[in-house]
């Protein structure tokens, strides 16, 4: 229990650019790295967290730490999580207040959304990679069905604004309905 709040204080409270990013960190932390929990579990987790009501990120963490650690282990990443970063984001919009003239600080905040986007980019990734397949017939029909799902979502959303439980619904319609003749 210790060293799981530990790490969600260390991710949460050094990682910047949103949610997404600090899911992937946790992702390489806790599936990668340790083992502590299956990729399966993760994006589980994670496809529930984005149904949620309110911050997708808390409800992610709250379910990540009650699979490792009960409840305990929930409590304990909410409050690792948050606490810090909240008093961060305090101070911080109290600078971005004051130094918004500022055209030092306005290049540094550009720069800093230039390297958050890479980071979400990373976090895809890390969310996509357990499902991509080889180079094999099976492998190749995988990561078709990645490419389609994953692109479908994004133009749904992003282009046509279908909101998120539709998407993640359909989605795991075809990838129930879509497997290989050999996994039948």
């Amino acid at each position: 229990m210790k060293k799981l709040t530990e790490i969600f204080f260390r991710i949460g409270n050094t990682t910047f650019g949103g949610g997404y990013v600090t899911i992937g960190m946790l992702g390489r932390e806790l599936v990668d790295t340790r083992h502590w929990i299956s990729p399966e579990k993760f994006d589980l987790a994670f496809a529930l967290a984005r149904v949620t009501p309110g911050t997708n990120l808390i409800a992610f963490c709250a379910a990540i730490g009650a699979l490792i650690c009960g409840v305990a282990g929930a409590i304990g990443a909410v409050l690792a999580l948050t606490a810090p970063s909240s008093a961060l984001a305090v101070l911080i919009a109290y600078g971005f207040e004051r130094w918004q003239g500022n055209r030092i600080a306005m290049a540094a905040i550009g720069g800093t959304v230039a390297a958050v986007a890479g980071m979400m980019w990373a976090t895809i990734w890390v969310i996509l990679k357990p499902h991509v397949g080889g180079i094999t017939r099976k492998g190749m029909t995988r990561n078709l069905q990645v490419v389609l799902i994953a692109g479908g979502g994004f133009v749904a959303s992003r282009i046509f604004g279908f909101k998120p439980l539709p998407i993640i619904l359909v989605g795991t319609l075809i990838g129930f309905l879509w497997k290989d003749a050999k996994d039948s």
